[in-house]
């Protein structure tokens, strides 16, 4: 049988969507499947199970992605097709069963949203799979031995970005003396072109050992977050990744919506600004708050407590 299965373009929002997947492909073992998704995310796809063919949408004018796209799947028959993006491909290729999304679920997060197509009692975590060759090469990019502390301080919106000197004494206080993950390594994780936000917080620790994945690719950083103690970071594509892989992640948020985006798994948490995110938001508009200073709210004393609180639970899952 073959399943199309066509998703975001964005990282965080492909990697969410995975819960379904998996959902998908446990029901229908023998299935074939076709992922469509956005370039960036598209390599994270390539070992899930059941998929056969992952197809990178590249964005075109006018829509014409979408008819490259029905050029190379309309020539044969699809047992199912599972639109997230609400296009007009499921109607316009041979198919027995479409599923689309509809209204967005009032107070729910997008996994729970998701799995409600399927009417599963209880959401299918998302889960982000890799190869042996992969995580062989992140072994030696993160070596055993001693913990290791990830960070993600970049964000695609200046909004959603914690302060730098925030990470810098967050991980201080977490490594340093005394500290939950005493004389842990620090890796950075963040796209080339955020380098300006993220290497400062590397350099802040250039005494200590520290892992450079700023620029890294998908697949080598999600396999290199796997072999991390803990993640903390922004709302980003990277929180979703760190939580896909199973790594202990604490996420950050202001001007989001953390109900329907924060990390979800047993092994996540976060915190967030005392504001909601449409009073943070409705503060930007009105000029009332500069873009820049929408994460204040959360503090480093904030992120330590619940850091802390979430190293202790899954510590004691895992004994």
């Amino acid at each position: 049988m073959n399943l199309l299965f066509i998703t975001s373009n964005r990282v965080g929002d492909a990697i969410l969507s995975m819960g379904l997947l998996s959902a998908l492909a446990a029901r229908h073992p023998d299935a074939r499947i076709t992922v469509v998704c956005g370039p960036l995310p598209a390599p994270l796809f390539a070992h899930h199970p059941g998929v056969v063919r992952v197809v990178p949408l590249a964005k075109r004018r006018h829509g014409l992605h979408w008819l490259d796209l029905w050029r190379q799947i309309a020539g044969g028959f699809w047992h199912t097709v599972v639109d997230l993006r609400n296009s007009l491909i499921g109607f316009s290729v041979p198919r027995l069963w479409l599923i689309r999304l509809g209204r967005h679920r009032a107070d729910s997060h997008v996994v729970e949203e998701e799995s409600a197509l399927l009417s599963e009692d209880r959401p299918t975590p998302p889960r982000l799979y890799l190869s042996k060759a992969q995580m062989a090469e992140a072994a030696a990019v993160v070596p055993g031995g001693r913990p290791v502390l990830a960070l993600g301080p970049a964000a695609n919106w200046i909004g959603k970005q914690w302060p730098a000197e925030r990470f810098i004494d967050l991980a201080q206080r977490l490594t340093g003396p005394g500290g939950v993950l005493e004389g842990a390594a620090i890796l950075v994780s963040a796209a080339e072109h955020e380098r300006p936000v993220a290497g400062p917080v590397l350099e802040a620790f250039a005494g200590q050992q520290t892992i450079d994945m700023i620029g890294a690719d998908l697949p080598s950083t999600a396999a290199a977050l796997a072999r991390c103690r803990l993640y903390v970071g922004n709302d980003s594509g990277l929180m979703h990744m760190s939580a896909a892989v199973g790594t202990p992640t604490l996420g950050l948020f202001g001007p989001t919506d953390d109900q329907r985006y924060r990390p979800w798994g047993e092994q996540c948490d976060f915190v967030r600004a005392p504001q909601g995110w449409r009073e943070l938001i409705a503060a930007v508009d009105s000029g009332a708050v500069p873009g820049n200073r929408l994460m204040d709210g959360v503090t480093v004393e904030m992120a330590q407590e619940a850091a802390e609180a979430l190293l202790a639970r899954t510590e004691k899952a895992d004994g």
